[in-house]
């Protein structure tokens, strides 16, 4: 199997259990080896006091962009810690695109930096680390 069909074959197998992203909204754009793009749009329950996105729902788009490219070899993955920060408000109705790409990856360890942009804005950024936990996604 080709590094590009592990890649999409993971997202498939983690979409069909993530509910929190598909709660949210969400939608895999792209999917590739040590990479995955994902969009959500800014709802009216997405937006805060302040009449701007909440910058948690911001981070959670980050973070499974972040997920489904750090699961993007086939092998169960998870956070073992992210820092983000925020550039920009995002508003209600904004479409929020989420591009993860892997920076490194040695033994069981990779960081990611995942870019969230409305437009050709940048409204966030994200560092994560990443630790595979054991396991494939691709079991049966």
């Amino acid at each position: 199997m080709s590094a590009q069909e592990v890649a999409r074959q993971s997202a498939e197998a983690m979409w069909a259990e993530d509910r929190a992203s598909q709660a949210l909204g969400m939608r895999i754009v792209e999917v590739g080896p040590g990479r995955a793009v994902l969009a959500m749009r800014v709802r009216e329950d997405m937006v805060n006091g302040h009449a701007i996105g909440h910058g948690g729902l911001t981070f959670a788009l980050a973070d499974s962009a972040f997920a489904f490219a750090c699961n993007s070899y086939g092998r169960r993955t998870v956070a073992a810690g992210a820092e983000i920060r925020f550039r920009a408000p995002t508003r209600l109705h904004d479409e929020l695109v989420a591009t993860a790409v892997e920076r490194t990856r040695a033994g069981r360890e990779g960081v990611y930096d995942v870019t969230v942009r409305v437009g050709d804005a940048v409204v966030a950024e994200l560092v994560g680390h990443a630790r595979e936990i054991g396991g494939s996604l691709l079991d049966g």
